[in-house]
């Protein structure tokens, strides 16, 4: 049976991932594919504590502030083994297509923007390459607009500033990942939502056939 193949969406917080995974997908799906969507942070139990960190309801011990940068770096690299232990790997053995909103990219990108980028990527260096990254550029004004547009309370990397060190930050980390030989498109994540999905799954459709 041939191996699946793994994708993975990226970009700043309001540029779109989580909405082009679910269009991709059904597209795919359309076309007879089995289809896996996941994310990152993941559903395990390493993720649902990172998310409870990213939301101020997770900090150190005696309530003496959030957890430190390093702390959260190493939990996003622990959750990516687990998420690829028990959700990516036995999707790609069994031939399906796996979509991914977020993966190592955040890591560098997000982390890194605090820390050195070689330390995060060292911890990661367990990390399957995905076969395809699509990253969706938007102004970090367009962000900004999306993310208060849907409502809900700001995560801990959601402000303006942390935005704009984030997206300095994944200009670095893709000319990174390229150097490394990973195959990453730029796509332009500010045009409406279907144009978005046809270049993406344009760039999917070109993967698959090979």
């Amino acid at each position: 049976m041939r191996r699946g193949r793994f994708i993975v969406l990226e970009g700043l917080d309001g540029a779109g991932t989580t909405t082009q995974v679910s269009a991709l997908a059904s597209a795919l799906r359309a076309d007879g594919v089995e289809v896996v969507t996941t994310r990152e942070p993941s559903n395990g139990p390493i993720g649902t504590l990172i998310r409870q960190a990213l939301t101020g309801r997770l900090g150190l011990p005696g309530h003496s502030g959030p957890l430190t940068r390093q702390t959260l770096a190493l939990l996003f690299a622990a959750d990516r083994v687990d998420h690829l232990t028990a959700e990516v790997e036995p999707a790609l053995a069994r031939g399906a297509t796996v979509i991914s909103d977020r993966y190592l990219l955040s890591s560098l990108a997000y982390q890194g923007a605090d820390l050195p980028m070689a330390w995060v990527a060292e911890i990661n260096r367990h990390a399957v390459t995905p076969h395809l990254t699509l990253f969706l550029e938007v102004a970090v004004a367009v962000g900004t607009a999306r993310r208060q547009a849907r409502g809900g309370s700001a995560e801990l990397y959601e402000t303006d500033e942390a935005q704009r060190r984030t997206a300095r930050q994944y200009r670095a980390a893709i000319a990174l990942r390229r150097k490394a030989g990973e195959h990453l498109v730029t796509l332009d994540g500010s045009q409406p939502v279907a144009k978005v999905t046809a270049a993406a799954l344009n760039e999917i459709r070109r993967l698959r056939a090979r």
